[in-house]
């Protein structure tokens, strides 16, 4: 499956509009799925990286309670971070902490991911792009763009990181677990 998704979004002329369309497709029943462990096989496993980046900024924007129209960005990932909550279906009770940890691990991988698809090793760079162009764009040694959103100071990190963990403070009420301090350093 995660091959046959991975070419579908490769052979269209515009692998970012046909990612957009096949998160569209699945994002509904990504929700749908109860167990963390389920979720995140099918996220770990996804080939396309880009397709990966849309279903996961589908799932922050739909938890996020301020919604934002920037693309797909390191200020929008930041963004997330500010502002999203834990709203996944869960088939087993759960403690909270648990909770923002997936969201947490979700956010990290939406970040490796993107990452992949604007910044990445030689092959995967242009992933924005159809094959044909990709390729010529290789040949060229041309670098790919980055957006006016990507370009955040180490401050603005630092302020949505305090932030983030000032509303952790309020919801648990207590230290973190090691694991959530963990996610915090990595993605910072």
């Amino acid at each position: 499956l995660q091959r046959m998704l991975s070419i579908a979004v490769e052979v269209d002329k515009s692998p970012n509009c046909s990612s957009c369309k096949i998160a569209d497709v699945i994002f509904p029943f990504v929700l749908n799925i109860p167990v963390r462990n389920q979720r995140e096989a099918l996220l770990n496993t996804m080939e396309s990286h880009l397709l990966r980046c849309k279903l996961l900024e589908m799932m922050f924007q739909h938890s996020c309670n301020v919604p934002t129209t920037l693309p797909l960005s390191l200020s929008k990932i930041l963004h997330f971070l500010g502002h999203s909550s834990v709203l996944l279906q869960y088939q087993d009770e759960v403690a909270t902490w648990q909770r923002w940890d997936e969201m947490l691990h979700y956010l990290s991988l939406l970040l490796l991911s993107y990452q992949n698809v604007i910044l990445a090793f030689p092959l995967a760079e242009h992933l924005r792009s159809s094959l044909n162009e990709r390729m010529d764009l290789i040949i060229q040694k041309a670098k790919p763009k980055l957006q006016d959103d990507d370009d955040i100071s180490q401050l603005d990190i630092h302020l949505k990181i305090e932030d983030f963990l000032n509303r952790m403070q309020q919801v648990l009420g207590q230290p973190f677990p090691l694991q959530i301090q963990e996610k915090v350093c990595m993605i910072q």
